[in-house]
C-alpha cells in the first residue's frame, strides 16, 4: 500500500506540531481506502461500468450510519465522513480511468473481484475507520486540527492525485470554526 507508506512517512512532520496520536492511524486508513480505489477502477475498466454507483454509495452510507452508535459516533458525523471518503475514492477512479483511456490500456495487474474481495475489504475497513474516527473525535474541534491535517496532506513528496484525494477525504474531518 504505497499511499499508507507515504502518509506514514510524511506524518512525522505533522506530529512535530503536536498532532494527537489518534490522527495518524485515521489518516493511514483513509490512504488505504484510497489505494483500494485503484482496484475498483480496474474492475470498472474491465466491466465497462460507471464510477457513479448510487445504490452502493447509499448502502455504504446507511451502513455507516447504522454502525456509528456502536462506536460512539453520531450517525450524522459518520455520514459526513464516509460521504467524503466516497467522493475522494471517485476522484481517484475517474483519474485512473481517464489516464487509461488516454494510454489506450489499463495496467496489466491482477484484478480482484469487486463483489467478492474488494467490497468486503472496504466493509472491514469501514469498521476500523469508525473506531478511529471515534478515537480522534475529541480532537476534531481542536483549533489546531486543520493545521495537523494540512501538514499531513500537503507534502511535496505526496503524489498529486493522492494529495487531492486526501484533501477531499479530510475536508470535513475538523469541525473547528474560528
Amino acid at each position: 500500500m504505497k499511499h499508507r507508506l507515504v502518509l506514514a512517512l510524511l506524518f512525522a512532520s505533522a506530529t512535530a506540531s503536536a498532532a494527537p496520536p489518534t490522527l495518524e492511524p485515521l489518516l493511514n486508513s483513509i490512504a488505504e481506502r484510497l489505494s483500494i480505489a485503484d482496484q475498483v477502477a480496474l474492475s470498472k475498466w474491465d466491466s465497462h461500468k460507471t464510477v457513479e454507483d448510487r445504490p452502493r454509495e447509499q448502502a455504504v452510507i446507511a451502513s455507516a450510519r447504522a454502525q456509528a452508535p456502536d462506536y460512539k459516533v453520531s450517525p450524522e458525523a459518520a455520514e459526513q465522513f464516509f460521504s467524503a471518503q466516497i467522493e475522494a475514492n471517485k476522484l481517484v477512479q475517474y483519474t485512473r480511468l481517464s489516464d487509461w483511456q488516454f494510454k489506450g490500456k489499463a495496467p496489466d495487474t491482477p484484478r480482484p473481484d469487486l463483489t467478492g474481495k474488494i467490497r468486503p475489504q472496504l466493509d472491514q475497513l469501514q469498521k476500523r475507520m469508525l473506531q478511529q474516527l471515534a478515537d480522534f473525535g475529541p480532537e476534531r474541534s481542536n483549533p489546531q486540527c486543520p493545521h495537523w491535517v494540512a501538514l499531513a496532506v500537503h507534502q511535496p513528496l505526496n503524489d498529486p492525485l493522492v494529495q487531492i484525494a486526501m484533501t477531499r477525504a479530510t475536508a470535513e474531518l475538523c469541525v473547528y470554526t474560528p
